[in-house]
């Protein structure tokens, strides 16, 4: 029997669950998945290479060895003769899309000139190193290697190193190998979970330790990432992936269902939900993503994410759905509507947003250019999506004369007097010949 999408229509009801939906990841269950972590990032930092071996074997089943944990050049290669043209030919297409965004979005460095000779402005700078975590287990993501790939290339990171879990007999995914080649990168590391950001972090003997480390995982590389920041940069702490949908009267049922199906198949914790004015097209909806989930080849998974964490909800208007879809903050807001433009100022929270019908979710995944690397679980209330700047910091630059220093000089004195700090004001001082008693 395929699950059944609820259908609720009462406004508080909608709302506890969005909230109840958006707090998933936030469990007691994750205080001992916390102390493992704790351990697992402790081991890597003492024991290195060896550590990853051992966790390697322990959680993926693989014979890891300090020889293989680095994959060869020959790998490389041969990943080409393992893909089709086609496949090739859409990978280049993607990386085209994606980079040619991503160079518009690149942070320049700029001086402002004003009176008296004062200086002003912004150095951008790439970081030294950049690691990425791109996952495996249920699938394989070459999208989410062009995703974190592209932007740092685009900063001119002068080293950029991707780690990945093993699949069976130690193998990568051909396409995960090409699309990194494709992206430029050739410095490959067969590891994944909590160890490997162990390992980007705290470096072993074989994997360099970075400045910066992006990507998605499970909840065991998100805790990871979370306990290594501050002793590197992260994008993010992804959680499960979710859409919410805002659908007037006239959208496409099928178009909703499909769409809505496409999130649920990630993860059986990601979040699918509509929102629409019309009564008659919830239903329709209903029908329809039982209708697609009778063959569906990730039936089970799909099912689950639909039952705990996916509903249509009926609602009054579109102001009314718009005002929902702020409070929840999804990462991914489809608005099939006709006139989403007009909607759009409303929208104040969503990491990615996709305007009308013949705009599915899926197309950013891919190849539209903007990154998919998204805040999720109402990140975007403060957080923006993966790009050249994750990869870049920046220095301010200052440069006042000897006569722009004298005009500031009174006011400076008055603030570190207040502040009980004399060499602050005896450094001013000293420079315009003021007395500093």
């Amino acid at each position: 029997m395929v699950a059944m999408l609820r259908i609720i229509t009462d406004l508080a009801e909608i709302t506890d669950e969005l909230r109840r939906i958006g707090d998933r990841q936030n469990s007691d269950a994750i205080y001992d998945t916390e102390k493992l972590v704790q351990s697992i990032l402790a081991t890597v930092r003492s024991q290195g290479d060896q550590a990853l071996i051992d966790y390697t074997n322990k959680f993926d089943r693989q014979p890891l060895t300090k020889a293989t944990i680095k994959v060869s050049g020959a790998e490389l290669d041969a990943a080409y003769q393992q893909i089709s043209k086609d496949l090739l030919d859409a990978i280049r297409l993607a990386a085209q899309q994606i980079e040619a965004f991503h160079r518009q979005r690149t942070p320049k460095s700029w001086v402002q000139f004003g009176d008296d000779n004062v200086v002003l402005g912004k150095k951008y700078t790439p970081v030294d190193r950049a690691g990425l975590y791109v996952p495996g287990g249920r699938a394989s993501y070459p999208s989410t290697v062009l995703m974190n790939a592209i932007p740092a290339k685009v900063a001119q990171v002068p080293r950029i190193v991707m780690v990945t879990p093993p699949g069976a007999d130690l193998k990568i995914n051909p396409a995960v190998l090409v699309a990194a080649q494709e992206a430029g990168i050739e410095e490959i590391y067969r590891v994944g979970g909590a160890q490997a950001i162990g390992a980007l972090a705290y470096g072993t003997e074989t994997i360099p330790n970075v400045d910066v480390i992006t990507g998605p995982g499970n909840i065991y590389v998100t805790l990871a990432k979370k306990m290594v920041f501050g002793r590197v940069g992260i994008d993010s702490l992804a959680g499960p992936s979710e859409v919410l949908i805002i659908a007037d009267s006239d959208a496409n049922p099928a178009y909703l269902a499909a769409d809505l199906l496409a999130q649920a198949e990630h993860d059986p914790m990601a979040a699918a939900i509509l929102l629409t004015t019309s009564a008659k097209l919830a239903q329709q909806v209903q029908v329809e993503v039982e209708q697609q989930l009778e063959n569906h080849p990730r039936r089970i998974l799909t099912e689950k994410a639909i039952a705990n964490y996916g509903f249509i909800g009926v609602v009054e208007s579109i102001e009314s759905a718009g005002e929902l879809s702020n409070l929840f903050a999804p990462e991914h807001l489809e608005l099939e509507i006709a006139e989403p433009w007009e909607m759009l100022p409303k929208i104040r929270h969503a990491g990615a947003i996709f305007l009308g019908n013949s705009t599915p979710e899926a197309v950013g995944d891919y190849l539209a250019g903007p990154n998919h690397t998204l805040p999720t679980s109402g990140a975007a209330r403060y957080a923006s999506a993966l790009g050249v700047d994750t990869f870049m910091k920046h220095s301010s630059l200052i440069q006042y004369s000897p006569q722009a220093l004298k005009k500031v000089s009174h006011a400076i004195q008055l603030l570190t007097e207040a502040e009980g700090l004399p060499s602050h004001g005896n450094s001013v001082s000293l420079r315009t010949n003021l007395d500093n008693s």
